[in-house]
C-alpha cells in the first residue's frame, strides 16, 4: 500500500510541514473512528484535475466497515463525493448522504476540512451506513459528542496535537474505558468499562458529577493535559491493580472545554513485565555463576600448569585457559545484555588481547579488526569466540614460528581479523602475513587438536563452511569462515560503541 508521502508525490502539491500534520493526524486517528463508528478516509485535491485523491483510510474496530476493499490512491470526481468538495469549498463542516452505486444502502458523510496554522490542507470524511431510527444508547451519544468536539478541533488545527504527551493508538481505545469531563473536569459520563476500572482501585460510590480529586484517584494526567494542551497520562497501582489514565484535552477556540479520559487495566500487562524482568534477571544471574564458574576452572587449570614440568603439558592447558576464557566472556556479556543478543565486537577485542598477552611475547606482532559483526545471538557468538580464539593462536602459533623482526623498527607482522555481514550471512577472515600453510596442505584429515575443534564447530554449531588458503596480501595464510546468522532488528545498533582497546583497523597495517 502506498503511503502518504508517495501518494502526495504521484498525484498532490503540499509542503512537508502539511504533509508531516496529514501524516500525525493518520498516526492518531484511531480513536476518530472508534467515536464516530465510522470509516475515516482523507481527501486531499488532486494538482492535476478537480479530482479528490483518498490519501488514507480508518476503519472503526467497535463497528461494521463501509469498504471493505481498500479505498487509498484512488480519485474521486466532486460529483462522486459532493459533500468532500463542498467542505473543501466552503471550509466548513458538511453532512449529508450519499448513495453510492452497487452498495445496499445510503451512508452518512460528516466531511471536516483539515486545517494547520488555518490554512486549509484536506478534508477528513466519516462515513457510515445511514442510521437506523432507533434511540441511541448514552454511550453512543456520548461518543458522538466527543466525536463532534475533536472534528472541531480538526478544523481549526488543533488535532492532532503539536507536540508531547503519547501516540493515542499505542496506548489505549475508547472501548477500553471512556470517560467525559466538562470544563470544571467534573465527570458527565463515564462508560461501564471505565466504572469496572475504579471499581478494582477500591472507588464506589457515586462517581457523577465529580472530579477525579473527589474519589481520590489522582488527577495529574488530567490537569497535565488540561494546562499543556497535549495529552498526558498517569497509571494507579493498588496492590496487584493497574489502571493507566490517558488524558486528552478538548479545545475550541482556543479555550479548554473539557478532558477526555481514556482508561485501561493494564493489570495482567504489569504483571507479565514483572514475570519478564523476574526471568530475566534469573538468566542474567545463571550466565554470571557460569561466568564464574569457567574462570574458576581456568585459574585451576592454570594451577596446574604451573606445577607440571612437562612443557607440552604446560601448552595444552594454556591452550585449554584460553578456549574456557572465551566461553566465559560471552557469558559475562550475556549477563549484562538483555534478550540473549550481544555485540560480538565487544567480545573480540577482549579476545585478541588474550591471545596478544599469552601469546605474542617479545615478538612484534600487530593485531587489527576490519568490520562490525553486529549484534548476534549467543548460540553463534559462543561457538563463534572458540574458533576464532583457535584461528588466532593457530596464527601466532605456527605462521610466525621461526620468524622474527628488527626491533629497531616497526614489526611487519600482523594478524588481520576481517567481519563482513549482508543478507543473513556472515562472512570472517582470519589473515595473517607469516609463513601460511605449508605446501599440499588439505583441511580435511590434517592439523593439530585446534582445527578439528574449529572444524567441528562451524559445522556442527555454525552450519558453516570453512576454507583455507594463501593469504591475498602476502605469503601467509587466510582461513575463511562462511555461515548463517538470523536476522535481527538491531543488526546494525551495537549495544556499545567501539572503543580504542589498543587493535587498529586495517588501514593501520
Amino acid at each position: 500500500m502506498s503511503t502518504i508521502a508517495e501518494l502526495v508525490r504521484q498525484h498532490v502539491r503540499l509542503p512537508p510541514y502539511h504533509i508531516s500534520h496529514l501524516q500525525h493526524l493518520v498516526a492518531e486517528w484511531e480513536l476518530l473512528a472508534d467515536l464516530h463508528f465510522s470509516d475515516l478516509l482523507l481527501f486531499v485535491p488532486a494538482a492535476e484535475s478537480d479530482a479528490f485523491v483518498v490519501l488514507a483510510h480508518q476503519r472503526p474496530t467497535n463497528s461494521e466497515t463501509t469498504y471493505l476493499e481498500d479505498p487509498v490512491g484512488r480519485m474521486y470526481d466532486p460529483d462522486e463525493r459532493p459533500w468532500v468538495a463542498k467542505a473543501w469549498e466552503t471550509g466548513e463542516m458538511t453532512v449529508g448522504v450519499m448513495t453510492p452505486p452497487h452498495r445496499p444502502s445510503p451512508i452518512d458523510v460528516y466531511a471536516v476540512p483539515v486545517r494547520r496554522d488555518g490554512v486549509l490542507v484536506a478534508v477528513l470524511s466519516h462515513e457510515r451506513w445511514r442510521e437506523d431510527r432507533r434511540r441511541a444508547s448514552p454511550q453512543e451519544r456520548a461518543y458522538a459528542d466527543a466525536g463532534r468536539d475533536m472534528a472541531i478541533m480538526i478544523s481549526e488545527g488543533t488535532f492532532p496535537y503539536r507536540s508531547g504527551g503519547p501516540v493515542l493508538t499505542d496506548t489505549v481505545r475508547a472501548g477500553d474505558g471512556f470517560v467525559r469531563l466538562d470544563a470544571d473536569l467534573r465527570i458527565k459520563f463515564r462508560s461501564p468499562n471505565a466504572t469496572s476500572a475504579f471499581h478494582r482501585l477500591g472507588v464506589f460510590g457515586s462517581m457523577d458529577d465529580v472530579t477525579f480529586r473527589e474519589l481520590g484517584v489522582s488527577d495529574t494526567a488530567v490537569h497535565s493535559a488540561v494546562a499543556t494542551g497535549v495529552p498526558a497520562s498517569d497509571e494507579f497501582e493498588d496492590g496487584d491493580v493497574s489502571i493507566l489514565v490517558l488524558g486528552l484535552p478538548l479545545i475550541r477556540g482556543g479555550q479548554s472545554t473539557g478532558c477526555l479520559v481514556l482508561v485501561r487495566d493494564v493489570s495482567e500487562l504489569r504483571r507479565r513485565d514483572r514475570l519478564l524482568l523476574s526471568k530475566e534477571a534469573a538468566i542474567r544471574e545463571i550466565h554470571h555463576r557460569v561466568k564464574n564458574n569457567l574462570q574458576t576452572i581456568a585459574s585451576l587449570l592454570q594451577l596446574q600448569a604451573r606445577r607440571t614440568d612437562s612443557d607440552e603439558a604446560q601448552e595444552a592447558l594454556a591452550q585449554s585457559v584460553r578456549r574456557i576464557r572465551s566461553i566465559a566472556l560471552v557469558h559475562e556479556m550475556l549477563s549484562r545484555e538483555a534478550g540473549g543478543w550481544l555485540p560480538f565486537n565487544s567480545i573480540l577485542y577482549p579476545l585478541l588481547r588474550d591471545v596478544e598477552e599469552g601469546l605474542v611475547g617479545e615478538r612484534r606482532i600487530r593485531f587489527a579488526i576490519d568490520g562490525e559483526a553486529g549484534i548476534l545471538p549467543a548460540e553463534v557468538a559462543t561457538p563463534l569466540a572458540v574458533v576464532l580464539t583457535e584461528l588466532l593462536q593457530n596464527a601466532v602459533e605456527h605462521g610466525f614460528a621461526g620468524l622474527d623482526s628488527d626491533e629497531d623498527e616497526v614489526a611487519p607482522w600482523w594478524v588481520r581479523v576481517r567481519l563482513r555481514r549482508e543478507d543473513g550471512w556472515m562472512r570472517v577472515e582470519v589473515e595473517d602475513n607469516g609463513s601460511g600453510f605449508p605446501d599440499g596442505f588439505e583441511l580435511e584429515g590434517q592439523g593439530g587438536l585446534g582445527l578439528k575443534i574449529v572444524r567441528t564447530l562451524v559445522a556442527g554449531e555454525l552450519n558453516g563452511e570453512m576454507d583455507v588458503r594463501a593469504g591475498a596480501e602476502a605469503a601467509g595464510g587466510c582461513v575463511t569462515l562462511t555461515f548463517p546468522v538470523p536476522f535481527s532488528p538491531q543488526v546494525d545498533a551495537l549495544a556499545v560503541d567501539p572503543v580504542d582497546d589498543g587493535f587498529e583497523g586495517a588501514s593501520g597495517l
